[in-house]
């Protein structure tokens, strides 16, 4: 088979000077793309799929109410369904929790009608199809593009505006075409303002954008909001004059007549509702629920079905993360030593039923994860940085502490005992305390009621080492303001696989992130190194290039045990009425909820 060329190389050698003129329907960072030039749909959709129904759902994620219907400012909580059923952006993506896709780093036109590379690479211009709409029947224009970039750069929470700082203008070229020009070469910058959302310039005209609330979004989405009870409930309509129900990106999407949400305090009643008949389908992320609770005459004669379904998701980052801001998490061996106390093993064989996998790494089940001693590839990265980095960098890469059997928990707490001590902390008067006297303390915060009993074991191993620890279960409110402001100790948290790390990584590790309210750097994270590799990542040209930067970031940030992992499953576990027809294929990469959303149908045979 001939090999072929990356796709941005292909892109660039037809746009040399005196080349013929090229615009290209889809954009692969490395490989070429999977669907060629005049393909009708995705293989993991059913084309003939028909309309109609209903869909009844409860709120997907942490979120129990909402008070807004911009999901881009910083402060509130927006409604579930939003960005799914209502915003479009020039391509689809093939990264982030709405991604739905069957290949990595690949983008395809949505909004825009065919796009095009710069020789140099240092621009991204995008012609817009004729036939796109806005929900109120307005044409989609290059200057409604350019105003949403510029709303989101200037207003957008500290996520959207650290992804699209490497973007120096956009430009409307006519009525319906759009360049971005980009400040430096960054490989990953054409699939960034790809994935940019468009709105309407009439959307909630006059009014701040970061104080918009409860106006209806003018977008090019399949669905309009129908019908709403403020932090309660939401229902979304298709809406009849949708602009591309068949477009080669839509055929055999967006099938449900009408998509109803509806919002739940806790997990413990949100699953009795849907034992009862209140919505269609649950995402089960609790093992003792998954083997205990979904059981019964209905899972039995087949009125509900139990599922687990396969992908090829990485599995992310989950676990107890530590604010590096509060001065008794800043020692790594403080951090190392609560690391320790974790007993993993003991929690999945009598917590978990041992359906979990421990998780190892930042892109852990992925080609990305830091794995034994530094590859030449990843030295490549750390040798430069040898001066600025810890020693063990250079070592085996770091693995979560172990109880099996030689090991065990007494093991790990002993040494836990002296990576304190080491660090200035000692048991002595009934407690772990500092030279000054000072008690070791702190709170784990967590909005979900489901991960007490976690917490709680975790906490009476800490408390064996003379920590005092609070225990605090907030509403998911709370927590997303207490997190935006960086006013907490420690908490859960879950950052989702990145097929192909870039830009984000700036938001999540970067220094200068850490002092921005609002930002993903939650651990508080400041270290020149990491800001190097985190450059050398995004500016890598190969995809053995990415893999070595990544690796050499995975490596560096393993070693400064700003988090103590959790687990992960490798599977998307699911429970729903039997009443839907989806299509024969599985996407690879995909989260449950959109996908279910976007390709399954309701089956009137059923």
């Amino acid at each position: 088979m001939a090999k072929l060329l990356p796709s941005f190389l292909l892109i660039s050698f037809l746009s040399l000077p005196g080349a013929a003129a090229f615009a290209a329907h889809a954009f692969s960072l490395y490989d070429a793309p999977k669907y060629p030039p005049g393909f009708t749909h995705f293989d993991f959709v059913n084309p003939d799929a028909p309309k109609g129904g209903e869909l009844f759902l409860a709120n997907p994620d942490r979120r129990t109410s909402f008070d807004k219907f911009n999901p881009f400012s910083m402060k509130g909580v927006s409604a579930a369904g939003l960005t799914t059923l209502m915003f479009e952006s020039l391509t689809t993506t093939s990264s982030g929790t709405e991604a739905i896709t069957d290949e990595v780093a690949t983008m395809y036109g949505l909004l825009a009608e065919d796009m095009e590379l710069a020789p140099d690479r240092m621009a991204m211009t995008f012609r817009l199809n004729p036939k796109a709409r806005f929900n109120n029947g307005d044409p989609v224009l290059a200057a409604d593009v350019k105003h949403s970039f510029d709303t989101l750069v200037a207003k957008g929470a500290p996520q959207v505006k650290s992804l699209l700082e490497n973007v120096k203008q956009c430009v409307v070229l006519n009525e319906r075409t759009v360049r971005f020009d980009f400040k430096t070469l960054n490989r990953e910058m054409p699939l960034i303002v790809g994935s940019v959302p468009v709105f309407s310039r009439k959307w909630a005209a006059g009014t701040d954008f970061d104080k918009i609330q409860l106006t209806a979004p003018i977008t090019t989405g399949p669905y309009l909001i129908d019908r709403y009870d403020t932090g309660r409930s939401i229902s979304y309509k298709l809406n009849p004059n949708y602009w591309g129900t068949d477009i080669p990106t839509r055929k055999g999407m967006y099938n449900f007549n009408r998509i109803n949400y509806r919002f739940y305090n806790d997990n413990v009643a949100r699953l009795e509702a849907f034992k009862a008949g209140e919505f269609d389908l649950v995402v089960e992320n609790s093992a003792k629920n998954w083997a205990r609770s979904y059981i019964g005459p209905k899972f039995n004669n087949g009125s509900i079905i139990k599922r687990e379904l396969a992908h090829s998701n990485g599995a992310g980052m989950q676990g107890f993360l530590m604010n590096l801001r509060r001065p008794q998490f800043q020692d790594v061996r403080v951090r190392q030593a609560l690391a320790l106390a974790l007993d993993y093993e003991w929690m999945n064989r009598q917590l978990f039923f041992g359906s979990y996998k421990r998780i190892y790494s930042f892109f852990n089940n992925s080609p990305m994860a830091a794995t034994g001693l530094p590859s030449v590839e990843e030295l490549v990265f750390l040798e430069p940085l040898r001066k600025k980095l810890d020693p063990a960098v250079f070592g085996a890469a770091p693995v979560p502490p172990n109880t099996n059997p030689p090991g065990s928990l007494r093991t790990n707490l002993l040494k836990a005992v002296e990576l304190f001590r080491q660090a200035g902390w000692e048991y002595r008067d009934g407690a772990l305390r500092n030279a000054k006297g000072e008690v070791f303390a702190f709170e784990i915060m967590d909005d979900q009621s489901a991960m007490s009993r976690v917490i709680s074991v975790y906490v009476r191993n800490l408390q064996k080492l003379g920590i005092q620890v609070t225990q605090r279960t907030a509403d998911y409110a709370l927590l997303q303001k207490r997190m935006e402001e960086f006013d907490y100790d420690m908490t859960s948290i879950r950052f989702p696989d990145v097929s192909t790390p870039g830009n984000e990584m700036f938001d999540m590790f970067g220094s200068k992130a850490a002092d921005e309210k609002g930002s993903s750097n939650f651990w508080g994270l400041k270290d020149p190194a990491v800001d190097r590799l985190v450059e050398a990542l995004v500016a890598a040209n190969s995809r053995p290039e990415l893999q070595g930067a990544a690796r050499a970031l995975d490596r560096v940030l393993l070693n400064k045990y700003i988090v103590i992992p959790h687990w992960y499953s490798s599977t998307h576990r699911i429970a729903y009425w039997n009443r839907f027809g989806m299509p024969a294929k599985l996407p690879l990469y995909y989260q449950p909820d959109p996908y279910v959303i976007s390709t399954w149908w309701q089956d009137k045979a059923k």
